[in-house]
């Protein structure tokens, strides 16, 4: 045989490799009754008629589910109900504040500080709130409020007020603090680690800090939970791709078989 010959043998075998029920061929018994000779094995005949049968609809495959995350095992001890209270007033940044009307918060301030050493809160926040309209430009004043609100558990009050301290200052570690807390009273792990930790970095606080770990633990296990699920999705479509290459594969090897025929 030339070296031609041996070429085209070479191809019809990798042929017959990828597609060996090629063998059933008609025109190629003398070539299948000669493996048979030598007790070679010859795959059954492929079942056309099985084959172009299609179903009605498309059949189901395994990586065509969407996976479906379980919950996350978290502590939950701390969480509370959401305040859906109307917003609490807030005073105009933009107004021009007087030594006057800064004399009058920093007593509103004092006073406040006094009535929530003996527990009364709400008269606390009440007297923050009339120092805030003295002087609607102090950080500080907002910063306290959101401390009360997180004390009496009205997260979202509390995150409001700590808002609007961050804006006004943001360096203000109360701020941080007090919407650390907030968030994590709402199960919102991630951003409260975020706030506890730039709070604890303006201002070291080994309270905060003890609160900072607690929520740790559950930042960790979300993160671990959402690296698994993104790993779980990325092997599915890796199956999907590789499955969608078989499939096509196979019916460019039945074409192949179509076309010798």
């Amino acid at each position: 045989m030339d070296v031609n010959q041996v070429a085209e043998l070479g191809k019809f075998v990798q042929q017959l490799k990828s597609n060996p029920s090629i063998l059933h061929d008609p025109k190629l018994n003398f070539f299948k009754e000669y493996l048979q000779s030598l007790e070679a094995q010859v795959p059954e005949k492929y079942n056309e008629d099985k084959a172009e049968t299609k179903p009605s609809s498309s059949p189901k495959h395994d990586d065509d589910d969407d996976i479906i995350e379980s919950d996350v095992e978290l502590d939950n001890s701390d969480v509370v109900e959401p305040d859906n209270d109307p917003p609490q007033p807030m005073g105009d940044p933009t107004v021009e504040v007087t030594d006057e009307n800064r004399d009058a918060a920093q007593s509103l301030k004092e006073e406040a500080l006094r009535e929530s050493c003996r527990g009364k809160f709400d008269e606390a926040i009440d007297l923050l709130t009339k120092a805030i309209m003295q002087n609607p430009t102090s950080a500080s004043l907002y910063a306290n409020r959101a401390h009360l609100f997180v004390a009496i558990q009205k997260p979202n009050a509390a995150i409001r007020d700590a808002e609007v301290a961050l804006q006004l200052n943001p360096d203000s570690a109360p701020g941080y603090k007090s919407r650390g807390i907030a968030r994590s009273f709402l199960g919102q792990y991630e951003d409260a680690a975020a706030d506890l930790r730039e709070g604890s970095k303006l201002d070291y606080d080994e309270d905060i800090e003890r609160k900072l770990k607690k929520v740790e633990v559950n930042v960790k296990r979300i993160e671990e939970h959402r690296r698994k699920y993104q790993r779980l999705r990325k092997e599915k479509e890796l199956q999907r791709a590789e499955r969608e290459r078989r499939e096509q594969r196979e019916a460019q090897e039945r074409e192949a078989l179509s076309a010798l025929k």
